[in-house]
């Protein structure tokens, strides 16, 4: 039997084997505490801990001083939106925050939270049947004075991409804090944070071939938010704890990495992704393909077979072929995806909706595979219904 296929890279990626090099040292024997900086260790960690800002900020254009580490992309998002919150001065009408309906849950359950508890005003932006929002609704709602506009760069389920500098460049127009999350974007489109003027961005290490448990939160100059967390005074007290030097020092190497071969990489993936939508839309008769097709990150494929079950077709498949239903935040929930729904797909189309996430390490043997065992999986579905 061949190797199973893993297409599931929106959830998280394999960690690139040069990165794993770099980091193997500050487990044995580079081990040192960055705050500590009374002998040679703790040294050479903070010497390495400010290397990883750097290449973090020369992908994303930011400067390193306003880089925040944290655990990964929802711990950013939620010191992002509470720290903000928590900030602002005492008055009587609540905070108002706006956010698009298809954001991730780490976003869009943290301001449900916050709504409940009665300490902020939740406005959800409507999309399309593309996943795409009205710039000029944008501007109408930032024009009715917002605390927060939560807007993320690219879509985890659909792939849809937004149009973050004009996002930005509305926000600031009406002096609206613009917080991105960045999680499925970086090192696979460009970001330019102080260029577009970006408030806030949340990133994470895993998804672009770096290692878990590490994510940042940019912030610029200016913008005040308090902390999530106390006990010390690291990351000028905004997050508190012993760095995770291993984890900043993969995730500073992995940008350095996507700086240099995202356009050779994300050319080659969005090619592959072309040729298994054209051999499933050619074998699976009544397949759609959703989403902005125009306007989406080169490895996302998001199809459903309308009338089938999409459980049952990762179900027979699983052991040779990983594919997800939806989000992995999901996973397990029984439930219609809350993107599709946002974008209002009949409900046929909600049940047979299935994610597929391709990689910089994904092979044209796979494509292949992948495109027979899905299309054999289906025919036999269908048979059985």
């Amino acid at each position: 039997m061949s190797d199973p296929i893993y297409f599931d890279y929106h959830a998280t990626t394999p960690i690139d084997p040069r990165v794993l090099d770099v980091i193997a040292p500050f487990h044995t024997h580079h081990y040192g505490n960055p705050s500590s900086n009374d002998h040679l260790w703790g040294d050479y960690a903070e010497t390495a801990v400010k290397l990883a800002s750097q290449q973090i900020g020369q992908l994303i254009n930011s400067n390193p001083r306003q880089i925040i580490f944290t655990s990964g992309a929802t711990e950013s998002l939620n010191l992002a939106i509470q720290g903000t919150i928590a900030a602002l001065s005492p008055r009587n009408q609540l905070p108002r925050v706006a956010t698009l309906t298809v954001e991730h849950k780490a976003v869009l359950d943290t301001c449900y939270a916050l709504a409940r508890q009665k300490r902020i005003e939740h406005i959800l932006i409507p999309v399309d049947k593309q996943a795409r929002l009205n710039l000029d609704d944008l501007d109408k709602l930032c024009a009715e004075q917002l605390d927060l506009l939560c807007i993320m760069a690219a879509n985890n389920e659909v792939g849809t991409i937004y149009p973050v500098a004009q996002i930005a460049a509305i926000a600031q127009s009406h002096q609206t804090p613009y917080l991105c999350d960045a999680t499925q974007a970086l090192g696979k489109i460009p970001l330019d944070f102080d260029g577009w003027g970006v408030t806030m961005l949340a990133i994470s290490g895993h998804k672009c071939y770096g290692p878990k448990g590490i994510g940042a939160l940019i912030v610029q100059r200016g913008h005040r938010i308090a902390p999530l967390f106390y006990g010390g005074g690291q990351q000028n007290g905004l997050r508190p704890g012993t760095f995770n030097v291993p984890g900043i020092v993969g995730f500073g190497e992995t940008c350095r990495l996507r700086a240099s071969e995202v356009q050779e990489d994300e050319w080659r993936i969005a090619q592959q992704r072309d040729r298994l939508q054209t051999l499933l839309e050619a074998q699976i008769p009544g397949l759609a393909v959703n989403g902005d097709l125009k306007n989406r990150l080169a490895g996302n494929l998001h199809i459903c077979v309308p009338g089938l079950p999409n459980g049952a077709i990762v179900a027979r498949v699983r052991q040779q072929l990983a594919i997800a239903t939806g989000s992995a935040c999901t996973s397990g929930v029984e439930a219609p995806s809350h993107v599709l729904q946002a974008m209002q797909l009949p409900s046929d189309h909600l049940e047979g909706a299935i994610r597929i996430g391709l990689g910089k390490f994904t092979t044209d043997d796979e494509i292949d595979r992948a495109a027979q065992l899905l299309s054999n999986a289906i025919s036999q579905i269908r048979a059985l219904l």
